[in-house]
């Protein structure tokens, strides 16, 4: 298969990216980022040379650009969106270009280009969130976003239902609950601890700390992503979780013992506004339609991504400096 991967310069994108290779070293990426601040090609420095592995740089709300690179491809899996809930209080504006008109452009373009296969990454928070005693969130829950971002992402989860009914597009979406793994940029929560514990530095934890949230390493999504797009039945949605829900403050007790550091070094800050208090999948659907569970359990996988991050300080000390920036421009020039 010839895959055309959106935001593969990213956190999620990236690791899904040398999942398929690695699998698969037959099939061809095409990797469409537009180089956020969140889009890092160091990610995926193993990878060049590779003739199986092309980057494109540019927006997905370039249709144009969209429907050159559409030649020959088999199937699009879309993960580029502006993903920080912080950001999107404070800016909404580059949310609903990006995860709205952006998943439009690539929704006709796959059209007009004889109905391409497209699977749409979204997020579990457009669901909202549960109550203490809520049972999980499911294929079946009612949308509910309570902010920018999660409401920029439920749009988009509409648009693909729409094309789904409206044009037949060949689609699948699966909403996921929170990862975390190798190279996660450090201003979400668990890369963040980490290297802030790292450099020595205190851990700002929102409110009380006991948002509850489900952990999934990021490996297990791309199996689940792997699943449905070669397996998943069209028009369908699958929720992905990694069966571990955790109130934040206990995440980051564990990885205070891990790297053995005391609890003075956790700081409540004031709560994000409009906080969700908690999450948590129902895995069924998944287990049932493809056997698929979540591999990697969240004791070894945080001392995994621990160690990741000791191991790999120069990756995310150039990102939290901002020279990783650097990075993009010479290693984009090299490429064209």
């Amino acid at each position: 298969m010839k895959l055309l991967i959106t935001g593969g310069a990213g956190f999620i994108g990236s690791n899904f990216i040398h999942y398929i290779l690695n699998k698969y070293p037959d099939y061809k990426v095409i990797n469409l980022d537009v180089l956020t601040y969140a889009g890092n090609l160091e990610n995926l420095k193993s990878l060049e040379g590779n003739p199986n592995y092309q980057f494109a740089k540019g927006d997905i709300c370039d249709a144009k650009l969209v429907n050159e690179l559409l030649q020959g491809v088999d199937a699009i899996v879309h993960f580029a969106a502006e993903t920080h809930v912080d950001r999107s209080i404070m800016d909404a504006g580059i949310f609903l270009k990006t995860n709205i008109l952006g998943t439009h452009t690539l929704l006709e373009t796959a059209r007009l280009n004889g109905n391409i296969r497209f699977h749409h990454i979204s997020t579990d928070e457009v669901f909202g969130e549960l109550g203490p005693d809520d049972p999980p969130f499911n294929e079946n829950t009612p949308y509910s976003p309570r902010n920018p971002y999660s409401a920029s992402k439920a749009a988009a989860d509409h648009l693909v239902r729409a094309y789904i009914n409206t044009h037949k597009l060949p689609a699948t979406i699966s909403n996921c609950s929170n990862n975390y793994g190798p190279y996660h940029f450090p201003e979400k929560f668990i890369p963040l601890v980490i290297t802030n514990l790292l450099e020595g530095k205190k851990v700002p934890l929102y409110g009380d700390g006991l948002h509850r949230r489900d952990w999934i390493h990021v490996d297990d999504h791309s199996r689940g992503v792997d699943s449905i797009l070669h397996k998943g039945k069209i028009g369908e949605s699958y929720c992905l979780g990694g069966g571990s829900e955790y109130p934040n403050i206990e995440i980051a007790n564990k990885l205070l013992e891990i790297l053995d550091v005391s609890k003075e070094m956790i700081e409540h800050v004031k709560d994000r506004r409009g906080h969700d208090r908690r999450y948590r999948m129902d895995i069924t659907k998944m287990q049932a339609d493809f056997g698929w569970s979540p591999e990697k359990d969240l004791e070894t996988g945080l001392r995994e991504t621990t160690e990741w991050y000791k191991n790999n300080s120069g990756w995310w000390q150039r990102v939290k400096s901002g020279e990783y920036q650097d990075y993009y421009k010479k290693q984009y020039i090299e490429i064209n």
